[in-house]
C-alpha cells in the first residue's frame, strides 16, 4: 500500500543496473595516468562523491591536475555506458508507473554528474517520471551529508514523514535515516557485503522492484 506522497530515488544500483561500470573506473583512471592504484582503491572511493574522489586522488596519489580535469577524465571513461548501454533494473518501469498513477511526486538524487544522469534516464525511458534531478556535484556535498536529500525534499514539497528514499548504498541509507526519512532499500550486488546492516537500518528491504511490485508495497 502506498501511503506516502513523495519519493526520492537513488539512480545507480537502485533504478539502473549500472554499478558495474564504477567497479574499476577509479583504478582504470589512475592507470591511465601511469599510477599504480592501491589494492583498496575501489573500497576507498565507493562512498565518495566525485569531488571527494578528486580530493582523495590528489592527497593519496599526488595527482596535480585540476579538479575539473580529473572529473572530465573519469566521466569520459563511463560516458559510452550511460549514453548507449545502461539498462533498468528489474521492475523499475512498472514501479514508477504505479507511483505516478498513485499521484506520488518523484525525483532523483544521484552522485553521478547531471549530464550522465540525464542521458541515462532518457536512454532507459524513465526521465518523464521525475520532477527533478539532484546531483552531489550541484549540491556540493556527497550522500554522506543530508543536503542532497533535503534539497530534493524541498523541491518535491512533500512532508518529510510522507517522503520515502529508495536507496541501495549503506552510507546513503544511514544519512537518509539520520535525517528522518523513511527508506526502502533495494539489493545491488555492489552492496552485498553490507546487506545485514542495510536490512537493520531500512524500513523495508527488497531484492528488486519486481518484488516490491508483487508485495504491493
Amino acid at each position: 500500500m502506498i501511503d506516502y506522497k513523495g519519493a526520492i530515488f537513488d539512480m545507480d544500483g537502485t533504478l539502473l543496473d549500472s554499478m558495474v561500470v564504477w567497479d574499476n573506473v577509479a583504478a582504470d583512471y589512475l592507470q591511465s595516468l601511469g599510477i599504480t592504484p592501491r589494492n583498496d582503491v575501489r573500497e576507498a572511493v565507493s562512498s565518495m562523491s566525485i569531488q571527494q574522489v578528486c580530493e582523495h586522488f590528489c592527497a593519496v596519489y599526488g595527482i596535480k591536475l585540476r579538479e575539473d580535469d580529473i572529473i572530465a577524465g573519469i566521466n569520459a571513461m563511463v560516458e559510452d555506458f550511460y549514453y548507449n548501454r545502461v539498462t533498468l533494473k528489474a521492475g523499475v518501469m512498472q514501479a514508477l508507473s504505479r507511483l505516478r498513477k498513485e499521484g506520488v511526486k518523484m525525483c532523483v538524487a544521484t552522485a553521478t554528474d547531471r549530464y550522465l544522469a540525464e542521458a541515462a534516464l532518457r536512454r532507459t525511458g524513465i526521465a518523464h517520471f521525475f520532477d527533478g534531478i539532484f546531483t552531489c556535484t550541484d549540491v556540493g556535498a556527497g550522500k554522506d551529508e543530508p543536503a542532497i536529500f533535503l534539497q530534493a525534499l524541498a523541491s518535491l514539497g512533500t512532508p518529510l514523514c510522507d517522503t520515502v528514499v529508495f536507496e541501495d548504498a549503506l552510507y546513503a541509507i544511514k544519512t537518509a535515516k539520520a535525517s528522518g526519512f523513511r527508506v526502502t532499500a533495494l539489493f545491488d550486488p555492489s552492496a552485498d557485503a553490507q546487506t545485514d546492516r542495510i536490512k537493520e537500518l531500512a524500513d523495508c528491504y527488497y531484492l528488486s522492484f519486481s518484488d516490491w511490485n508483487e508485495d504491493n508495497a
